[in-house]
């Protein structure tokens, strides 16, 4: 069994680990933070919990409801950081200092370029020398250097999603470098933290865009799409150049983005589809399906449905991929 700690398990996607790890036959979670709620019993903060002490076919959980939270985690074999940017990597060191491997959930060794870190992140990063080494989490770009990995960093939700969709087509060489993608997702993309914009009041029945000037996913999104296009033997000459535009929706999670490339000849949606369906035919977790797809269809799983066609009017690439940002979204 490998032990398992998870800092700040009050996140959304913290307690969503402590479901999926709960069900999982090779992880014991044995270690919990949260500044906000240490000194109480694990579900006490979150009664639903309670329901993880015996699973459907009479086993015990590998989450102990009765746990306590504490503030400095446990020496575990791994630990997940729930934390947002800047905290995390300080608390990912610490866990690294001491042998722990580490996921990191938050943004902080995503981007390889430590200039491009700070550009959109605002924060003077801490330990520059691991983003060499840190693995992006995209199990189905860097499986086996996840595997060996100390320092996974997590993908973005947005990121994920887009990356997916579009990494076939950039990896065979047949759309132009200049992609658009309209992104939709809901409000837990957002995470805990108290704001006027996702009140109830405010969110339902609304539908608006938000990071025009710049999301903080789309450095990720050119970053691995450019990999895998020079993976593919199709590198990009110049900068891949994106327009990534996101909006949140009235909804608890999900996430929907509808991808645009102009296509370098003429294909139909028929070979498409098989190209996408080739590309993922050994991954477990992407479905290419051919309708498009819901975020419903995804709601606290770990897939991705993606449905690539082509616009014969203007003879683009559309594609659309769908996830749970807590889940694949948060990988």
């Amino acid at each position: 069994m490998i032990s398992v700690s998870i800092v700040n398990v009050t996140s959304y996607t913290g307690v969503e680990l402590l479901r999926l790890l709960a069900q999982h036959p090779q992880f014991v979670v044995t270690s919990v933070t949260a500044r906000s709620a240490v000194g109480k019993r694990l579900d006490e903060v979150f009664p639903q919990l309670r329901a993880l002490e015996h699973l459907p076919d009479g086993t015990r959980a590998a989450v102990n409801p009765a746990i306590v939270l504490t503030e400095v985690p446990e020496k575990t074999d791994l630990a997940f950081v729930c934390l947002p940017h800047a905290a995390a990597a300080e608390s990912v060191l610490k866990l690294l200092e001491r042998g722990t491997k580490v996921v990191d959930l938050s943004a902080d060794f995503r981007l390889r370029n430590v200039a491009i870190y700070e550009e959109w992140y605002k924060h003077t990063h801490p330990a520059p020398s691991l983003l060499e080494t840190a693995v992006y989490g995209l199990c189905e770009r860097y499986r086996t250097r996840i595997a060996e990995a100390s320092l996974i960093a997590n993908p973005g939700c947005y990121a994920t999603a887009s990356i997916l969709a579009l990494i076939p087509a950039l990896a065979a060489g047949i759309i132009s470098p200049d992609v658009i993608i309209d992104a939709k997702s809901g409000i837990s993309g957002a995470g805990r933290s108290l704001s006027l914009t996702y009140h109830y009041a405010e969110a339902n029945e609304d539908v608006s865009a938000y990071g025009l000037g710049g999301h903080r996913h789309l450095p990720e999104i050119t970053q691995e799409l450019e990999a895998a296009a020079a993976a593919g033997g199709h590198p990009v000459k110049s900068a891949l150049r994106v327009t990534f535009i996101p909006h949140l929706m009235p909804m608890t999670r999900g996430i929907l983005a509808t991808c645009y490339g102009d296509l370098k000849q003429h294909t139909t949606s028929a070979e498409v589809r098989s190209l996408y369906a080739e590309y993922y035919a050994d991954e477990p977790f992407v479905h290419v399906v051919d309708t498009p797809p819901h975020t419903k269809w995804t709601y606290g799983s770990n897939a991705c449905f993606i449905h690539p066609l082509v616009d014969a009017r203007t003879n683009r690439l559309v594609v659309i991929s769908c996830l749970d940002n807590l889940v694949k979204g948060a990988a």
